[in-house]
């Protein structure tokens, strides 16, 4: 078994947070990020809740990822890309 698409997924896990709109400045407007905390914030009486996946991946986006969560996001990312 290859550790190729795990080493890939953390290397793009930056570029494919920043391509869906999670960024260092915040959501993007009109992107996928921004659709997504919609439809969070509205499922959640109007906030995003800590610790959901919006709030993880714009932590990330915001923050920049340990190797550990490079990995984490770069698995997470690949469901919603």
């Amino acid at each position: 078994m290859s550790c190729l698409p795990a080493v890939g997924a953390v290397v793009a896990a930056p570029a494919l947070l920043g391509a869906a709109g999670f960024t260092s400045a915040g959501i993007a407007a009109g992107s996928c990020a921004a659709g997504m905390m919609s439809s969070a914030a509205a499922s959640n009486g109007g906030g995003v809740a800590a610790g959901s996946v919006v709030a993880v991946l714009q932590s990330a986006g915001a923050a920049g990822l340990s190797a550990t969560a490079g990995a984490a996001v770069g698995w997470l990312v690949s469901f919603i890309s």
